[in-house]
């Protein structure tokens, strides 16, 4: 689940895995599988973010790569 603001200002969980599309027109609208849709007002890079965040807690998403050491 991840935490988004509507725009009323009422904060609300939905569900990460549920997530079809999220695209500015220009406000972000969240589309779920089911046709649902979420007006929120987090931009959709703060929701991908925060997607990908959510899949790396429930380890869905790769960890960030490791930093390349210097060649000897």
């Amino acid at each position: 689940m991840i935490l988004v603001t509507r725009r009323s200002g009422h904060e609300i969980f939905i569900n990460a895995e549920l997530i079809e599309t999220v695209e500015a027109t220009p406000d972000t609208v969240i589309t779920l599988v089911n046709q649902k849709k979420y007006l929120v007002r987090e931009s959709p890079e703060e929701i991908l973010a925060r997607v990908i965040e959510y899949r790396r807690q429930m380890g869905r998403w790769p960890q960030k790569a490791p930093a390349k050491t210097p060649e000897k």
